[in-house]
Formats: structure tokens, sequence, C-alpha cells
């Protein structure tokens, strides 16, 4: 059975019927590249899923079809666009950048790996266990410098060289995550989350026991007032901002804090219409 369209959109949330199946998006990543989890679910087979960057292709029966571009209302609001492509067809260009995408390339620069045995050791320093993505994520970077200024439009804080994504450097505390424990997460807020960045403007944390997800936030430095200590995490706590609930969803929705074009990105007040 061939398809009776060539080209579709799957909107977060939805299921399109291409007509030999229907297709979903079960996650999608900004990137970059930008990635997704795409099932396809056959009226005549067995569901499958593939993990695909942007311009892979994927089979749905006798038919090749590509992940062709992902546009974003919003960072909750999305929908990915697949094509049907044939043998001959040329090859995969990557899209122009459209009003309606957010999403612009970051650039993060890893510090390295850790072995299992380092995260062990992390862990009993820390006295808890990281929650899984993050820790997967941990594991495999130690840690991330931006090269430029990043940032999650909408929110005040800037990640930059000097205030990078936290690791295991005991050789150079601020940019280790023990000595965040210590100096940040004790006085601030309670063994529920780790202090994962400084950023200008605040503290990044995940959330260790969120059920099925990390829960990333922010904790605005305009909270953090008095000595700190036990006595105020509870109310350090509600004043902590969700940004995403995981942290590979964060990773998406952080951005260069300039365009393409050298535009400078509005960093605005949660509070201000126009993060709205």
């Amino acid at each position: 059975m061939r398809s009776f369209v060539d080209i579709t959109d799957i909107q977060n949330n939805t299921v399109s019927d291409i007509g030999p199946a229907r297709l979903a998006v079960r996650w999608l990543d900004a990137g970059p590249p930008p990635s997704a989890g795409i099932i396809v679910a056959p009226y005549d087979g067995q569901e499958q899923e593939y993990e695909l960057s942007l311009g892979q292709t994927f089979p749905v029966g006798s038919e090749t079809w590509r992940f062709d571009d992902v546009s974003f209302d919003s960072a909750d609001r999305w929908h990915v666009t697949v094509i049907r492509v044939d043998p001959d067809s040329p090859p995969w260009q990557p899209p122009p950048l459209t009003g309606k995408r957010v999403w612009l390339p970051i650039h993060l620069r890893p510090y390295g790996r850790l072995d299992e045995g380092q995260m062990q050791a992390l862990e009993a320093t820390l006295g808890r266990g990281l929650p899984v993505t993050y820790r997967q994520w941990l594991a495999e970077n130690n840690g991330a410098q931006p090269v430029g200024d990043h940032c999650v439009p909408g929110l005040p804080f800037t990640l930059f060289e000097q205030r990078p994504l936290l690791g295991v450097h005991p050789q150079y505390p601020p940019f280790d995550l023990v000595h965040a424990e210590q100096q940040h997460r004790r006085r601030w807020l309670s063994d529920e989350y780790v202090v994962i960045a400084e950023p200008s403007g605040g503290l990044l944390a995940v959330k260790r026991n969120h059920p099925g997800y990390d829960s990333i936030n922010f904790l605005p430095e305009a909270a953090m007032l008095g000595s700190g200590g036990p006595d105020t995490a509870a109310a350090m706590e509600s004043r902590l901002m969700p940004i995403a609930d995981d942290f590979y969803r964060f990773l998406g929705r952080l951005q260069p804090m300039t365009t393409p074009d050298g535009e400078a990105f509005p960093v605005t007040s949660p509070d201000s219409p126009a993060a709205q």
C-alpha cells in the first residue's frame, strides 16, 4: 500500500495517518542537531521507533521517509515535518531558518568523560544519587563550557565560558559540582536538589526525585536573600522556576544569545509580557 501523501507534519501529542502507517513523535530534542524519536505504526505490522537526527531517513514499509524539518511555536508546541523520498532524490539540505523556529545551534565544549567508578565516587561525596538522565549526560561530558553566551529566552540568566555547566573538577573549584554543593546548594536548597551550574543571575539545579523526569530549575539571584541555611530551603524552593522536564530538554531550550545574523536575542524577565 503506497502512502496517499508525500509530506506531513506531526504535531506534538498527535498522530499523523499517511496511509500504510500512522506516525508520531515520542520525543524531540532541539539539538543541535535536532533529533527525534519517530514512531512508525503500520496497520499491518509491528510498531517501530527510530532515533533520527534532522535529515536522516527511516523506512515505512517499502517506502523511505525523511525527518526533514522541525518548527516551534514555543518550547512545548512544535511540529516535525517528514517527507517521502525516492532513491533518486537529491541530497538533503538543511532548511532555512523560519520565523517560527526558535532553536538555534548551540556550542558546548565538553570536558571529557567520567567512568562508572568516578560517577559513584561523586555520588558518595554528594551523599546521594544523581537523576538518571542528568547522570548519563554528566558521564558522557563531565560538564561543558559554552562557546559564547547562552541563555533560555525569557529567563534572566546567562551561561558563558567562565560560568559553565559543572563537572568533576576538584582542581578548579568554580567549575566543580562538589564545590557548588558546599557553597550554594547547602545554603539555599534541600538535598532534593543538585546545583549543576552557577550562571550569572542565579543557580541552575536538577531535582533528584521528580517522578520519571530530572526537572531542571532556575533559582533567581533576587530570591537568594539573607544568610540562607536549612530553614530557608522551603522558601527558596517556592521561588524556583521550572525550565524543563529533563536535562536533554533543557539543552533543547538553551539558545545562543545572538542569532545567525548577529542580532541580539532578547532576554526578558519571566514576569514580563514578552515571556508569557
